[in-house]
């Protein structure tokens, strides 16, 4: 695969802990970093791993402090063995400064210790009883010389400092231990305002019921604020188990999902991939995140360098769906969601122009039975009856028996007022008018159809006292897949930002679950209107009356058009990331195949589309946003309309 992603490896591994053996501890951490070292960037390890979190009053003990800094040294030496290539190392410990002892996480690469950070927050209260033993406070950074063995290490000793890692590609890590995460305003968010985009949770943290949501609850919602990944590695099962027990419970999040976690009491390694590209992109984006700055910056924060060459990625540990916008999980309840944000959207429209109907075309297609089904719960929902929707299907030279049977069942089962106007003799007339040939099938005689069946809309509506609901979707938009002025106009559209594939998946579970509730039979039509090709129907049938004008066969699948489309518009990705996670995304379906030809063709067609269409969106009609991706030039995307594609296809 091309090395075009920014990608950061890091690994939260919990070795078998010896309580008080500080060279078994060294030994574990080093058989778990000779496996890592070259596979990843990032090795942690959880709180006061070198000792063991649960040694109570041993922490006080010389013998067990002496021997710390020599398995630090130890340690040390022992990366350096694996060069600037090897993995930067964290591990936890206790740490003697001026006759304090601080609990801290300590920084190793190539032989250097390049940080050593004490915990800001001590827990001293339940099971906890930190302050027995451990000091906590901001400290400001301090050069010191440490004598660990039989080496001298020089590092940097303090809770105000930033680590970035990388040569020509750099990340910045910032490191906070146990209970500062549990804080209200915690150590780590501070450093993430201060320029860290990962931070680094070292913890040791037992297990009682409930906890483990808890603190997928915490991180997840530090990482989501904080614009960050999120690395947190806790204690697992070989501590001591006299009063607690730890259960090793690891996370990952980036940008508050989680992309990685090791159950309490399963697996202790978790080895995952933060994309550097979508944390920049959020915190460019969040300006709430660069103004939170002026609060917390007061403090001067130290950086110190590691400079390991961050890994070439020729595979991508993150799972890469080949359809970013369907859920993966719980589909039914999320559709319903998104069907209740496009029906509240709608119900107010009709509330606010007191309409006595709403109109719309009805094709058979998916795009216009999911604005049916809106549109019938809306008027539902109002206590209006069904008649107040008027449905109308429009036959023309295209028009295939099947979708216009399965237009006019799917309204008779919502009950509908069905109407059906033929636009044959109108646009026939309107060619005469305008000189067309009907033999000649150009874009003349498709779009005099699109308009007609507008026109008719639009007067429908004026007649009847209503408006008309729009039925194209988000992909087409981007593409501009969309007669201007014809099934681009409408008085309210309510899929403006449902791409094609989502579309698909509402109409299926939508159409389900209003089968199953007083809709009996339904089904059937839903299921024929999900098996039929994508089409406009403009052009005349095959002569076995089929469908002959299939729409991604002239502008492509819209698979991959939306999922350009997510990472060009959602984390505003170069185009040879996106060609790079796309690869990855069909590798993994393990259903759709795409050959890299065929990707690069139809990534190239999205970016001249998506560019030269813009004037189309510019005038798009108005329209409920229900996803993180919307092309309204009154919200989320303001474009010129004669932006130059030409370096996006170079």
């Amino acid at each position: 695969m091309e090395n075009a992603l920014n990608l950061f490896r890091a690994a939260a591994v919990t070795p078998r802990v010896h309580i008080g053996n500080v060279s078994k501890n060294c030994e574990e951490i080093m058989n778990a970093y000779g496996e890592l070292a070259y596979k990843t960037d990032l090795i942690v390890t959880p709180e006061l791993s070198l000792t063991g979190y649960t040694c109570a009053d041993l922490f006080n003990n010389r013998n067990l402090l002496d021997n710390t800094l020599k398995g630090l040294g130890k340690l040390a030496a022992q990366t350096k063995q694996y060069g600037e290539s090897g993995a930067a190392l964290v591990v936890g410990l206790p740490f003697e400064k001026d006759g304090e002892l601080f609990n801290c996480a300590a920084v190793i690469q190539n032989g250097r210790l390049a940080a050593v950070v004490p915990k800001t927050y001590l827990p001293n209260y339940g099971e906890f009883y930190e302050k027995r033993w451990f000091c906590a406070r901001e400290l400001d950074a301090v050069e010191l010389e440490l004598g660990c063995g039989q080496e001298k290490l020089q590092t940097v000793f303090g809770n105000n400092i930033l680590i970035d890692i990388g040569t020509d590609r750099k990340v910045c890590i910032g490191i906070e231990v146990c209970e500062d995460a549990w804080t209200p305003v915690s150590p780590g968010r501070i450093l993430a305002l201060n320029g860290a985009e990962i931070i680094v949770n070292l913890s040791a943290s037992n297990e009682v019921i409930g906890k483990a949501q808890y603190r997928r609850n915490l991180i997840g919602a530090a990482s989501a604020g904080c614009i960050c990944g999120y690395i947190y590695v806790s204690a697992g099962r070989y501590e001591s188990t006299s009063d607690l027990v730890f259960g090793g419970h690891n996370l990952m999040y980036e940008n508050g999902k989680l992309i990685g976690e090791s159950k309490p009491f399963e697996d202790n390694v978790i080895i995952r991939d933060f994309n550097l590209t979508k944390i920049r992109h959020d915190r460019i984006a969040n300006k709430t995140f660069s103004e939170c700055k002026s609060n917390y910056m007061q403090r001067t924060y130290r950086k110190v360098t590691c400079d390991k060459p961050l890994m070439p990625k020729e595979d991508i540990l993150a799972k890469v769906s080949i359809t970013p916008f369907v859920p993966s999980k719980n589909r039914r309840e999320r559709s319903l969601e998104i069907f209740q944000m496009q029906v509240a959207g709608l119900q107010r429209r009709i509330e606010t122009t007191r309409s006595k109907c709403v109109v719309i075309g009805v094709s058979g297609g998916l795009d216009s039975t999911l604005a049916l089904l809106v549109s019938a719960q809306a008027v539902k929902n109002l206590g209006l009856p069904s008649t107040t929707v008027t449905g109308i299907t429009m036959p023309g030279f295209g028009t295939t028996d099947r979708t216009k049977g399965n237009s006019i069942g799917l309204m008779k089962y919502l009950g509908c007022d069905i109407r059906e106007i033929s636009i044959v003799d109108s646009v026939r007339q309107h060619f005469k008018d305008i000189g067309q040939d009907e033999s000649v099938h150009d874009i003349t005689y498709e779009n005099c159809q699109a308009r007609e069946r507008t026109q008719i809309l639009m007067d429908v509506a004026n007649k009847e006292g209503g408006f008309v609901v729009g039925t194209g979707d988000l992909s087409e938009l981007a593409l501009g897949w969309c007669t201007y002025n014809g099934d681009h106009m409408s008085m309210y559209a309510v899929n403006t930002s449902i791409p094609k594939t989502l579309v698909r998946t509402l109409v299926d579970e939508i159409g389900h679950h209003m089968a199953e509730n007083g809709f009996t039979g339904m089904e059937k039509v839903i299921e024929d209107i999900i098996d039929t090709p994508v089409s406009p129907e403009l052009l005349p049938p095959n002569a076995d009356g089929t469908i002959a004008q299939k729409t991604e066969d002239t502008v492509g699948s819209y698979i991959l058009h939306d999922f350009f489309m997510y990472y060009t518009l959602r984390y505003g990705m170069t185009p040879a990331e996106i060609l790079c996670l796309c690869k990855e995304a069909v590798r993994q379906s393990g259903v759709y195949q795409f050959s890299d030809e065929e990707i690069k063709k139809w990534q190239k067609v999205f970016y001249t589309r998506f560019f030269r269409q813009q004037f189309k969106r510019n005038c798009m009609p108005d329209g409920v946003k229900v996803g993180s991706v919307s092309v309204s030039p009154r919200g989320d995307l303001r474009l010129p309309a004669e932006v130059e594609p030409e370096e996006f296809l170079d």
